[in-house]
């Protein structure tokens, strides 16, 4: 799995010419880089008598975080997977009528399933931005850097998810399904205020 491969051999197999992993695991390596550093702050503030009134709420942040991070991390297998169905899709036979209709089907099911993929990790990257707020208003002020960079590494995670349920999105038949997915990505528009916002709180 490519979750389990160490750093170095990741990235020599992002840079390699194989399509996997691509843009969509990225994001959710990005993702998880995120919640890996709000992870980090809560655990900096969690125990310290100068955050002993947001106690608490760090322990419950650190705790989402950490489930964050780990789905995340089975993202970036899950985007690669199917991407790879896609392709297997393409590759169907189609000599006959009635295994090109098989083959046009499979392919519209895969890539339908190649822009949820995304778009889960585009959502749940999102989500990191309430959590990643908190820890830079309320968190051990020592690690607010940290909390900032995990603030942009989720804004960068939602951005490049969405790119990827676009680019299957321009293949995709089905209008219904189209309609339905660009409105939840409508949803994620204001990344970039949400980004900003927070970015504000904190004056170096």
């Amino acid at each position: 799995m490519l979750q389990d491969l160490n750093l170095k051999d990741f990235l020599e197999k992002t840079g390699s010419n194989s399509p996997v992993p691509g843009g969509g695991s990225a994001a959710a390596l990005t993702a998880s880089l995120s919640a890996s550093l709000v992870e980090m702050v809560s655990n900096l503030t969690v125990g310290k008598k100068k955050y002993e009134e947001v106690n608490e709420e760090m322990e419950e942040i650190k705790k989402i975080a950490m489930e964050m991070r780990k789905k995340f991390l089975n993202d970036i297998d899950r985007d690669s997977e199917s991407f790879n169905g896609v392709m297997a899709a393409f590759k169907l036979p189609k000599e006959t009528d009635e295994e090109k209709n098989t083959r046009k089907e499979l392919i519209q099911k895969e890539l339908k399933n190649a822009a949820l993929i995304p778009l889960e990790i585009a959502k749940n990257s999102y989500k990191i931005l309430d959590i990643s707020e908190k820890v830079v208003i309320k968190g051990n002020q020592n690690a607010v850097t940290d909390g900032l960079v995990a603030t942009m590494l989720a804004r960068t995670a939602v951005l490049s998810a969405l790119y990827n349920v676009k680019i299957n999105l321009i293949s995709i038949k089905d209008e219904e399904f189209i309609k339905q997915v660009t409105e939840e990505m409508d949803k994620l528009s204001d990344v970039n205020k949400r980004e900003e916002s927070i970015l504000k709180k904190v004056e170096l």
